[in-house]
């Protein structure tokens, strides 16, 4: 035992002695050796009004007074010459002209559904955020769950709103879909907040597209304006009439012509001249300008439409089932009592 005792005092002293963790402390400079060293050539003098608003820098590109309207924006994200190929496969079909569908996950917040859905077929995933009740933490689960599937992860948002559509980039939307857009300046918002700079003013702040796309040629940053995709929707009597103007921003990849509201919103039924007419003014404003043109699944024959919107996970789930079952769909025992037994006439 002393034996024993010795040599685990031994090699407590023979052991170079680890340093533990430094406590925590808001101090920057706390683990760093050259504290105090380091320089800032170009900052503002201590307690001094330096004048940069008025007043360039030495050696600065923009002169004058600083002035949004007219700023040269600089080189930093830049992508390199190598990477100018798009990566998100919805965009390039989309530029080739090619059909692209988008399977609606409505009501799930279940990761699993959503793989399958995205694992099924789909171009990208129309993630429901108008009309269902989700949260953004529920969305980005399910995105980060899959984040190389088939389908790639699109959403349609609640409206024209810098929170909404910043949480849906974050989380690694690749497929943006605004609803309701009745003006050009709606659309410009919904341009500005998709988009990072210089063509909008998405803030850069983070969020899981990132690791997402982290590996992306480029970088996700300096490519993803390229290839981000967005639609915007006309659904009302003012979205018509200013579709021409919406389609023609720069950044509007899509117009989309809603079948349901532009029928809610006009009193007139499709098939009917009214209702038909919305439509192909939808139609003329987007492919004058040389936008995409999207609908429902169901227009999918319909001349000049190449993007849709499929039904929903439990529609797909029914179809499934009736495709794989054939003829032994809907064939179930039928007891004359219980629960199962079919309602008496």
């Amino acid at each position: 035992m002393k034996r024993a005792l010795f040599a685990f005092a031994f090699t407590l002293a023979i052991t170079p002695a680890f340093a533990q963790a430094p406590p925590n402390t808001a101090d920057p400079y706390a683990n760093n050796p050259d504290a105090g060293k380091l320089k800032f050539p170009l900052a503002a003098p201590a307690g001094k009004d330096s004048g940069a608003i008025r007043t360039a820098l030495p050696g600065g590109v923009n002169q004058g007074p600083v002035n949004e309207a007219n700023w040269k924006y600089g080189p930093a994200y830049t992508p390199p010459a190598d990477a100018n190929k798009i990566w998100n496969p919805v965009k390039l079909k989309m530029m080739r002209g090619e059909k692209v569908t988008g399977g609606t996950v409505f009501a799930t917040t279940d990761p699993a559904i959503y793989c399958a859905m995205a694992n099924s077929g789909y171009d990208f995933i129309w993630t429901e955020m108008q009309h269902d009740a989700r949260d953004w933490e529920a969305v980005a689960r399910m995105w980060r769950t899959c984040p190389n599937a088939k389908a790639v992860p699109g959403v349609r948002v609640a409206y024209t709103d810098e929170r909404e559509i910043q949480h849906a980039m974050d989380a690694g939307a690749l497929v943006l879909v605004v609803p309701t857009v009745r003006t050009t300046e709606e659309a410009t918002l919904a341009r500005n907040w998709t988009y990072f700079p210089p063509l909008g003013h998405r803030s850069q702040g983070g969020g899981q597209a990132f690791e997402m796309y982290g590996n992306v040629p480029g970088g996700y940053r300096n490519t993803i304006n390229d290839n981000v995709v967005l639609i915007e929707m006309i659904e009302t009597l003012g979205g018509v009439m200013n579709a021409k103007e919406i389609a023609a921003i720069p950044g509007v990849t899509a117009l989309f012509a809603a079948s349901g509201d532009l029928g809610n919103f006009s009193g007139y039924a499709q098939g009917s001249p009214d209702y038909e007419r919305l439509i192909n003014a939808v139609h003329d404003a987007a492919i004058g300008a040389g936008k995409r043109l999207c609908g429902p699944f169901a227009w999918r024959d319909r001349p000049d439409f190449t993007c849709f919107q499929n039904a929903s996970e439990t529609a797909a789930i029914a179809r499934g089932v009736a495709a794989e079952l054939g003829t032994l769909k809907d064939t179930q025992g039928k007891p004359e009592v219980g629960p199962f037994a079919p309602p008496k006439k």
